[in-house]
């Protein structure tokens, strides 16, 4: 079941690959080659043992949450971390002031949350490791014990901006789970988290545990359908990138307006075959529309304008030193 889908990313002397196949049962992994001859020079786990994760004494992770030894095989019931997901299959970033690089990790498997309890470290979430020799520096969930399906592997924008009159190295990131994140980089702080797409699952992240709060009426119960679930387990986006323009300040978010009908129920695992436990029914959002193309203001944390298409929009976003944006669409 594992497979390769992800673009590879050139950093310094080390060619960056990472793995797919969430839905398969497989152990997610990013590993760095060496650029001239293809030699592994260090490969890290999103799930397992520290010493498979690559945390070591410079791990220091914001949140207490994400803080304690072999966090990895302790938040999963006993094995389950071996056929956990996590892969690494979107978009990774370089910050050459600090070296380091960060990129998300994909859901927890089986879809079916309740096979799975705890908060399956370290899936659903971003990692910042040092790019010379792979140490992951700190991680921040963006779902913990993802219910939904909810990739945490969508693009990251790397901006140094004032944050209430302090110049922050920050981390911008449209999450899958419908809001968009503003973590400090440096730490992973979470500065802002607000929604931006149509909301039935969640009633926030708290600021000051980081943790995002699901809606008990819209958790999953096995053998019964939960209804009318927004964002779905496509995301409030998926990796198609968005675009930042410095001259207006705005970030441009291409992204789908769809909810589901959704059942959970038992799954076996059998090498090579889907490990999912679910079963989802798309529908339109709010509107009656499937896409939109919405500009959002950073700072302040809302929507400026937004387009609405008939159709999800799941190409990525262009914008041009003379204003002009560019995306696609399904007609």
């Amino acid at each position: 079941g594992e497979t390769m889908t992800m673009a590879p990313l050139v950093v310094k002397d080390k060619v960056l690959v990472g793995n797919s196949g969430g839905e398969y049962g497989v152990r997610g992994w990013i590993q760095a080659l060496d650029a001239a001859g293809g030699k592994p020079v260090w490969k890290a786990y999103s799930t397992g043992p520290d010493k498979d994760v690559l945390i070591g004494p410079n791990f220091k992770p914001f949140y207490d949450s994400d803080k304690g030894q072999d966090l990895g095989v302790k938040t999963w019931p006993p094995q389950a971390w071996e056929q956990g997901g996590g892969t690494v299959w979107g978009w990774i970033s370089y910050d050459p002031d600090l070296n380091l690089i960060y990129y998300g990790t994909g859901n927890p498997g089986p879809w079916n949350a309740d096979q799975r309890p705890g908060d399956n470290k370290w899936t659903s979430g971003i990692f910042a490791r040092d790019v010379d020799t792979g140490e992951a520096r700190w991680f921040y969930q963006w779902s913990p014990h993802d219910i939904h399906d909810w990739d945490g592997i969508n693009e990251q924008i790397l901006l140094d901006m004032d944050w209430n009159g302090q110049l922050r190295k920050v981390l911008v990131r449209p999450e899958r789970n419908g809001y968009v994140y503003v973590l400090d980089r440096t730490t992973g702080e979470v500065l802002s988290a607000k929604l931006y797409h149509a909301n039935t699952t969640t009633r926030g992240v708290d600021l000051k545990t980081g943790r995002l709060e699901y809606l008990p009426e819209k958790t999953p119960v096995p053998n019964r359908v939960t209804r009318d679930v927004c964002p779905t387990a496509s995301g409030a986006k998926d990796w198609n990138p968005s675009a930042f323009s410095h001259q207006t300040g705005l970030l441009y978010i291409p992204h789908v307006n769809l909810c589901m009908d959704l059942l959970h129920m038992d799954a076996n695992y059998i090498a090579g075959t889907p490990y999912l436990g679910a079963e989802a029914r798309f529908k339109p959002g709010p509107g009656g529309h499937r896409g939109e193309f919405t500009a959002w203001d950073i700072r302040e944390g809302r929507e400026v304008w937004t387009v609405n298409e008939n159709f999800p929009i799941w190409s990525g976003a262009a914008v041009t030193d003379g204003d002009v944006l560019f995306y696609g669409t399904m007609e």
